[in-house]
């Protein structure tokens, strides 16, 4: 068979999720074009369609063309900008002043204590936990209030509502950590709306790791990003509200730390949500030393499945189970994300990254896997066989009884 009919053949695929037909690497990490980008109205609705990683005619993409930008930036004039506005915000009354979301991991230890400690705000801090905590993320979570000193809202919904929704996720969408997600999300304007209080930090902005570069011109995330006017559009679990109360006997209440605030009611609150990581140079390997340093936050003892690391995101079972989907659906894992983000910031070569996403990409989460089944009532024969139903022919072939990416990093 010639090249030109083989990559005939090819471009004939089917290409799930929206997703480019030719997949593309980035020259300088080890990501490709199929990295879709995080977008709140793709969480709301049931589509499979996600904007993607845009790689330039150059071969670089806007994730390492956002990471030498961080290079040409004034840091001193940023972090200037930065006491101005916590200037505006601080109070001496003894109120929060700002709400920093997180679970204890290493990022949000770091916001959470330097505008403590550093800038003398005072935070409260906001947590929408795991469904199931691992003993290392737990620890942390605990280590991050009481080491680092700080109050903290916890808010865990019902059990079985959200052992519901994930199960759905993974059925409907292969995305273990919708519902989660949009939880989380909607949860930090609810409680800040709660306290009075008008400011909210994340850490970094989504553009350092590939959502348009033009999402970080600025410190402030849109307030329409939190909220949703059409209640009978949201999709939860990739099924509708209405089809949830009528088909499954939810009630609005049981749905309701899931859905977004009432748009009104959040324009008219005047809160702003920023992102610390504008002001501050944001690099995750310092924020752990960091963390460890300041809130007693620790690694796991072993390995992450998937990846190379021991600090990153590991306070979920479920952690895993996201990873490995993600490589199923856009054949990219949690050593992909790794690697990029730690080439970008020169604490690896790009060969050096190649080599680790060969080796630990794709990696079955083996550790947690059948709990997280029996939490959510799935069998692990169904989950598995989905996995199968979500590989995009584009990206996927069998040979035999093993599956193999059609493209992989070089």
């Amino acid at each position: 068979m010639s090249l030109a009919t083989a990559a005939g053949r090819e471009e004939a695929l089917e290409s799930k999720y929206g997703l480019p037909r030719q997949v593309v690497f980035c020259r300088r990490c080890v990501m490709s074009n199929q990295r879709p980008c995080s977008s709140i109205e793709f969480l709301h609705t049931n589509t499979h369609k996600h904007r993607h990683l845009h790689i330039d005619e150059a071969g670089v993409c806007d994730a390492c063309r956002m990471a030498g930008q961080k290079e040409q930036i004034d840091w001193n004039q940023r972090e200037q900008e930065l006491r101005q506005l916590l200037d505006q915000h601080r109070r001496s009354d003894g109120e929060y002043d700002c709400l920093v979301p997180g679970s204890g991991g290493k990022d949000s230890c770091y916001a959470a204590h330097i505008l403590k400690y550093r800038y003398g705000m005072h935070p409260l801090t906001v947590t929408w936990p795991p469904g199931l905590y691992t003993d290392i993320g737990l620890k942390n979570f605990h280590s991050w209030i009481t080491v680092g000193a700080f109050d903290n809202v916890t808010f865990r919904p019902n059990g079985r509502v959200h052992a519901l929704l994930t199960r759905l996720s993974i059925e409907n969408l292969l995305n273990p950590f919708q519902t989660f997600v949009l939880g989380q999300k909607n949860l930090a304007p609810k409680v800040t709306m709660r306290y009075g209080i008008k400011l909210i930090f994340y850490g970094e902005n989504e553009a350092e790791y590939g959502n348009p570069i033009a999402d970080n011109t600025s410190s402030l995330r849109d307030r329409a990003y939190y909220a949703f006017n059409d209640l009978s559009r949201v999709h939860l679990g990739g099924v509708s509200v209405p089809e949830l109360r009528e088909r499954y006997g939810l009630t609005l209440n049981d749905l309701l730390p899931y859905l977004p605030a009432d748009p009104l009611e959040l324009e008219r609150s005047g809160i702003e949500v920023r992102y610390l990581g504008y002001y501050l140079k944001w690099t995750p390997q310092e924020a752990y030393y960091y963390a460890v340093e300041h809130c007693g936050f620790e690694a796991n003892p072993f390995r992450t499945e998937g990846t190379y690391s021991k600090y990153n995101s590991l306070d979920d079972k479920a952690d895993g189970l996201h990873y490995y989907t993600a490589y199923i659906k856009f054949g990219l894992g949690r050593a992909s994300s790794d690697a990029s983000q730690e080439i970008r910031n020169k604490h690896l070569t790009r060969e050096e990254g190649v080599a680790l996403v060969r080796r630990f990409d794709g990696e079955f989460p083996e550790r947690y896997f059948r709990e997280v089944m029996e939490s959510i009532g799935m069998a692990p024969e169904q989950f598995l066989e989905l996995c199968d139903e979500f590989r995009s022919p584009h990206l996927w072939r069998k040979e035999g009884n093993t599956w193999q990416l059609r493209h992989q990093v070089s």
